[in-house]
């Protein structure tokens, strides 16, 4: 069995081959069937009655079946020598077609074997990379003969893009077909058939809903089992009910297993598309695939029910789930030779069954309860009576409405040391009866119906879940395939899911796929567990909030989707530079933005009538100034011209920057003016102000003021003064705020603006302050203030003594020394310098390192050298009883005492100095 690609060589010569396209195929009965007489074929082509009656019968094809039988009729075959494709078949709505080509095999005897190339192709004229559809099929050369059997071979194939076509280079040699005595062959002609049987296709158009009411989970990737499972909880349509009446109210969205269930089980019976658990999954901490792995369906299926249990409690819904799943047992002791008898009652929501050496589920459930003899060395203590010969064995007391079997496919092997998947043959039924495994018969008779099939393919390092559920309990069966769900047969559901043994071309080969859990309903309470799930059956809280929920997620989704299409303005307004301390008018990182997403594509003049519109102020009374970079690594506003760009996008007004940082002037409310002065960008210059105190060492922004450029530097004084609160008249110095660290005076007085300060521009910043010499500040003018925040930095101080200590965060200057660090730490924590030890944070495990003597020399950048960026710089400290020095001129050494005992009432302690 080969596919056609099966060379490099051959696959060359098949895509050079033109392929001869039909008209459509003739389409038989799933069954098969002979050749139509009125059925001709001219040139490989088939010829079909009437188109009338044709395009009846067409019409009655199922497209989404999942099976079919079509021919494909080739003339002049003798003379065949490139390949042909039949015409299209829709099985699961994919095309189907025959391939059929000649195929040359190695020589032998000097002459090379040709033979005839028959091919099933799936779906192969789609571009798409991302498709599968599992199939099987039998391909057959009908005989033309009355009365003779077609030669048939098998195939089994995971269809995709890579490998779209499927079959045997030498289904038959080339004489054996052209032998009229073998009947092959007749007029030259020889008529193909294939049976094929295909899964419901993934990765293209499937619509689940359409073709059978349901619809499927999503595979997330690490979620194993679960989706299996949770198609089966919500087919048990009583829980399904219940769960939608615990209270979830005030729930957390993304801790709630209960809320997340809920969710996944609305979603599966009013969504049109697979359903996704990433949700639940988070809920449940299990997040990946090794997660699933670590725990076996049963104690995912445990944990899940203790869950809803333990939610339900106190509510309308409390005991549903003992009362679906609760069975009872009796555990026994039975004395052979004595009146002793030890039981114990036991309840149960699952019964595991041992299926190895077992052909079926009878006999597993007599092996259940197969008393174990207790004899010899392990005779049983029956207290009084001593040690006595027993039976010890379990016999079931009742069977739950909703009986969940688990199969151990999965067992520890020691031998190897890890589990082992055992893939032998075990059946099951549809119908099922335990009355003989009950201590006493129950009140209506434990006749069961099988409703759920969960199967795996693989070994036990993995592999492919599904679950074939018949959901109403009438015998109609769906397969669930993840996302997928289909049709499919009685025999697909159950027989087809033994395992064992398969007879596969001959060769022997193992089922690695087979049932793993089975769930089944009992007769009497089928209808009850079965019962109809309505709308108005779901609290309308419950509906509320999910709906809710997914409207807020399209909202993002849409958000995300259309992300491109917006920015984000952030704008500052004046008020916002009350307080800042540091260099230019703001802190980026502590900034109060006022933000707004806006489409790239809008105006200036749009956005400008925005942000009227927004903040409430008439638009004459706004004015934005956009902030830019300067190449002196300072962050000012700046002018944008407001008429000549009223029509431009602002974001190639921000240069195509996804954010735009803005100052919006606006006029101040106490002001007696309707609109904003008018700004002239070629003759005016913007212009910001700060005053300096020595006495506090602190900075306060003062406003702003349109000036004229050829205005001198003298004119600011009154304006300063009055922004300022100082008498007209106050002398002042005025520094010019250049880039962080350089702080240049202002000495000529009585020059123009442009040249006073160094390349004006609007957005420049002028310090000012009194001329007054203010002895008791260690800063007195701002150029020393803003050269000591140039070297400042954040120092949190951590008690070494008390762990996870917080501690206590000091703004110091990188360029101290030790001593006066210790100076600054003293005075905080109210103790003498002398008396504290400092050690090195270890950033990787955020620790203390080593201690730091006091008689290091270097700075406290030097401590901090290699902390992290952006990341709190860390100092541990610890209060000493003692000086540092006298504890760092302290040498320490071991002392071991020996006892010697001269007699029994003098004892001698001698001590021993090892250094």
């Amino acid at each position: 069995m080969n596919h056609t690609n099966d060379k490099e060589m051959v696959k060359d010569e098949v895509e050079a081959m033109d392929t001869q396209e039909a008209d459509p195929v003739q389409v038989l009965p799933a069954d098969g069937g002979g050749i139509e007489s009125d059925n001709q074929s001219v040139n490989g082509e088939p010829q079909f009655p009437s188109a009338g009656s044709q395009d009846a019968d067409m019409e009655e094809i199922d497209e989404a079946r999942s099976e079919a039988t079509f021919q494909f009729t080739v003339t002049n075959f003798s003379k065949l020598k490139d390949s042909q494709l039949s015409p299209p078949c829709f099985v699961r709505n994919l095309p189907w077609k025959i391939m059929v080509m000649p195929r040359y095999g190695p020589p032998q005897e000097r002459q090379q074997q040709r033979s005839l190339g028959f091919f099933l192709q799936c779906n192969g004229e789609s571009e798409s990379s991302s498709w599968n559809c599992y199939a099987v099929a039998e391909l057959r050369l009908l005989s033309q003969r009355e009365g003779g059997e077609p030669f048939c071979r098998n195939i089994k194939h995971l269809f995709y893009s890579k490998e779209n076509d499927w079959g045997f280079s030498h289904f038959m040699t080339w004489n054996d077909v052209l032998d009229p005595e073998k009947g092959y062959i007749k007029d030259d002609s020889i008529v193909l058939e294939v049976h094929v049987q295909a899964d419901a296709p993934h990765g293209v158009s499937w619509d689940s809903k359409k073709h059978t009411g349901y619809v499927g989970l999503k595979n997330q990737g690490a979620t194993c089992y679960m989706n299996s499972l949770l198609q089966t909880l919500y087919f048990t349509n009583q829980l399904r009910k219940a769960v939608y009446k615990m209270p979830t109210e005030s729930d957390d969205s993304t801790k709630s297993v209960a809320l997340a269930l809920q969710r996944v089980f609305h979603e599966l019976q009013f969504s049109d598309k697979p359903v996704g658990t990433k949700k639940l999954t988070k809920s449940f901490g299990w997040e990946t695939l090794d997660s699933f792995m670590q725990h076996d369906v049963q104690e995912f299926l445990r944990v899940l029910l203790d869950k809803l249990e333990s939610k339900m409690k106190g509510t309308c819904v409390e005991g549903t789930v003992p009362k679906l799943f609760e069975g009872k047992m009796v555990s026994y002791i039975h004395c052979k030779n004595v009146e002793y008898k030890s039981t114990r009652h036991e309840t149960y929501y699952d019964i595991q069954l041992n299926i190895k050496g077992k052909k079926n589920i009878d006999e597993s459930f007599k092996d259940y309860i197969t008393t174990e003899v207790l004899d010899g060395e392990n005779k049983y203590d029956a207290g009084d009576h001593g040690l006595q010969d027993a039976e010890k064995g379990v016999i079931f007391a009742s069977f739950p409405p909703v009986l969940h079997l688990h199969l151990m496919r999965f067992q520890y092997d020691p031998v190897t040391d890890c589990s082992v998947k055992f893939n032998d043959r075990f059946e099951f039924y549809e119908k099922l009866n335990l009355d003989g495994f009950l201590n006493e018969p129950e009140s209506t008779p434990a006749n069961y119906t099988l409703h759920a099939v969960l199967v795996h393919s693989g070994d036990n390092h993995g592999g492919h879940y599904v679950v074939f559920i018949n959901p109403k309990g009438d015998g109609k069966w769906c397969k669930f395939d993840d996302d997928v769900v289909s049709r499919c047969t009685k025999q697909e559901a159950i027989e087809n899911n033994y395992g064992g043994q398969d007879d596969d071309m001959n060769m022997t080969v193992k089922h690695c796929t087979n049932a793993y859990m089975l769930v089944y309903i009992r007769d009497s309470e089928l209808k009850n567990v079965l019962q109809k799930v309505a709308e108005e059956d779901i609290p309308q809280e419950l509906c509320d909030r999910l709906q809710e929920e997914k409207r807020l997620e399209q909202a993002r989704r849409k958000e995300r989707t259309e992300a491109h299409l917006y920015m984000n303005v952030h704008v500052l307004l004046e008020d916002s530079f009350e307080g800042h301390q540091g260099n230019d008018l703001f802190d980026p990182d502590k900034a109060p933005f006022k933000i707004f997403k806006v489409k790239r594509q809008m105006t200036l003049e749009q956005l400008v009538d925005h942000l009227a519109e927004s903040l409430k102020y008439p638009k004459a009374q706004i004015r934005p100034w956009p902030f830019a970079f300067r190449t002196n690594e300072t962050n000012r506003p700046t002018f944008i011209d407001l008429e000549g760009d009223a029509n431009k996008p602002i974001i190639e007004l921000a240069e195509n920057n996804s954010t735009w940082n803005i100052f919006l002037e606006t006029l101040k409310p106490d002001s007696d003016l309707p609109a904003l002065h008018s700004f002239d960008k070629d003759s005016d210059v913007l212009l910001f102000f700060k005053l300096y105190d020595p006495k506090t060492k602190q900075i306060r922004y003062c406003g702003h003021q349109y000036m004229p450029v050829a205005a001198k530097v003298v004119d600011l004084v009154p304006i300063l003064n009055e922004r300022a609160g100082f008498p007209q008249g106050t002398e002042l110095l005025l520094y010019e705020e250049i880039k962080p660290n350089t702080i240049e005076r202002i000495m000529n007085m009585t020059d123009p603006l442009e040249k006073g300060l160094d390349e004006l521009m609007d957005g420049d910043i002028i310090v000012f302050q009194k001329d007054e010499h203010e002895e008791s500040s260690d800063l007195p003018t701002c150029k020393d203030y803003f050269r000591d925040f140039y070297y400042r930095v954040e120092v949190t101080f951590c008690d070494k003594a008390i762990p996870n200590d917080p501690g206590f965060t000091l703004g110091l200057s990188h360029r101290i020394s030790y001593d006066q660090l210790a100076d600054c730490v003293a005075q905080r924590l109210g103790t003498e310098p002398s008396l504290l030890q400092f050690f090195k944070s270890q950033n990787y495990k955020d620790s203390p390192g080593h201690p730091l003597r006091c008689s290091f020399d270097g700075t406290l950048k030097d401590l901090l050298l290699y902390a992290k960026p952006k990341q709190p710089k860390k100092i541990f400290y610890q209060q000493l009883n003692i000086p540092i020095n006298e504890l760092e001129n302290k040498k320490q050494f071991k002392v071991c005492f020996r006892i010697m005992r001269i007699d029994a009432k003098k004892i001698v302690l001698c001590a021993v100095h090892l250094g």
